[in-house]
C-alpha cells in the first residue's frame, strides 16, 4: 500500500474523492479525534487493534461499520510496521456533517523504509500486497497524503446513524 496517489486520493471505481482534509462539505455538527501510538512491531498490531475497539466501542459505531473500520485500522498498521520507518500514529476521527457521520482512519508513519529495513520478510505470499484492496472495497474514499515528516494514509468509512 506504498505509494503517493493524489492528494485527494481515490474514490471506490476509480474516481476523485473529497478534499483530504480541512474544507468541509457542510457544518460540522460534531466532531471527536483521538491519537493511538503504534509499536513498530509487527505483534503488536492486534493489540492497537484491540485498543481502537474499545474506543469506538465508547464512539458507539454500529457493528456493521465497526467491523469494516476494524479491518481497515489493521490493514493501515501493518503497512506502516511492515514497509514504513517508525514512529506511526493512528489516527481515528469521528465527525458529523448536516446528519452524515464518518469515520476517518489515518496512519502517519516515518516513510518507506529502505527495502533491507522492511519486515515483511517470512510473510507468506498468499497473505501479503491485499491491502489497498480491502480498504477501496470497505471505504467511500482513501488516499495517501506525503509530508516533509512522513506519509499519511487513510481512509473515510460512512456510519449510520
Amino acid at each position: 500500500m506504498s505509494g503517493a496517489g493524489s492528494p485527494h486520493g481515490t474514490a471506490p471505481g476509480g474516481g476523485q474523492a473529497g478534499p483530504a482534509e480541512g474544507a468541509p462539505f457542510g457544518h460540522v455538527d460534531h466532531r471527536t479525534d483521538h491519537h493511538l501510538p503504534v509499536p513498530h512491531l509487527h505483534e503488536a498490531v492486534a493489540g492497537v487493534r484491540r485498543r481502537a475497539q474499545l474506543l469506538l466501542d465508547e464512539w458507539d459505531l454500529p457493528a456493521e461499520c465497526l467491523e469494516d473500520a476494524l479491518m481497515v485500522i489493521s490493514e493501515l498498521i501493518t503497512n506502516a510496521v511492515l514497509h514504513a520507518l517508525p514512529p506511526a500514529v493512528l489516527r481515528l476521527c469521528s465527525s458529523e456533517t448536516d446528519g452524515c457521520r464518518t469515520l476517518r482512519i489515518e496512519v502517519t508513519d516515518g516513510g518507506p523504509a529502505p527495502r533491507a529495513e522492511q519486515v515483511g520478510e517470512g510473510i507468506e505470499p498468499d497473505e501479503h500486497g491485499r491491502g489497498i484492496g480491502i480498504v477501496s472495497a470497505l471505504s467511500s474514499c482513501h488516499g495517501t497524503r506525503v509530508g516533509c515528516s512522513g506519509v499519511t494514509r487513510w481512509a473515510e468509512l460512512p456510519v449510520a446513524v
